[in-house]
């Protein structure tokens, strides 16, 4: 991205519509179909506007990425307040995930590779998500769903690396997302619920 000085007031205030309108279009169409012309097409601008504000792709990718982290967060903290335990928490991640892979074309997940600056972002939003898991295995346990002799950190870690292998062999185009989900969430997750939590998981699905 390019420095705030120097950029006038109009420039400044269509840095988060570029932003959205990248990300739409990454989402959609896959990183490397799209192209900083296309995005200044889409956005009916010249191209020096748009290159005034980010240099490059990758500029466009990493903070679009960033902001819809954010907002992300934001909105999942926000919904998540009116649940009443984390059974209705889990349901309610799992179909946000779901619907939004459903939105992504899965040329979007193999082009990530080729940005390093983008994975290392991806990589401390992994560490912050970690970080929230282990406070929402917390309250499960108190809320009694969740089984308290269970190394919840090596846990996380396993989903990790579970994760990591659906990427990397692309299982997101041989499987329907729903079935990957279900095996790595719902299936997963059943082991460490107690009595009480397996009651509430088997209503859920």
């Amino acid at each position: 991205m390019q420095p705030a000085k120097n950029i006038s007031p109009y420039k400044e205030g269509l840095r988060d519509k570029i932003l959205d309108t990248a990300i739409a279009a990454f989402a959609r169409n896959g990183i490397r179909a799209v192209t900083m012309d296309s995005v200044a097409a889409e956005l009916a601008i010249s191209k020096r506007t748009l290159y005034e504000l980010y240099a490059r792709k990758e500029d466009l990718l990493f903070e679009g990425l960033k902001k819809l982290q954010e907002e992300n967060q934001r909105k999942m903290e926000q919904d998540t307040e009116q649940c009443k335990n984390v059974m209705e928490i889990m349901l309610y991640v799992y179909r946000q995930k779901v619907e939004e892979f459903r939105r992504t074309n899965p040329n979007f997940f193999t082009d990530l590779s080729k940005y390093p600056r983008v994975l290392r972002l991806l990589q401390q939003e992994n560490k912050r998500s970690r970080s929230r898991f282990q406070r929402f295995v917390r309250r499960g346990i108190e809320e009694g769903y969740f089984r308290d002799e269970v190394n919840y950190e090596l846990a996380g870690r396993l989903f990790d690396a579970l994760g990591r292998y659906i990427m990397v062999n692309q299982l997101y185009r041989q499987y329907p997302i729903e079935e990957i989900f279900n095996n790595l969430i719902f299936v997963s997750m059943r082991g460490f619920c107690t009595e009480k939590g397996v009651k509430a998981l088997d209503r859920m699905i």
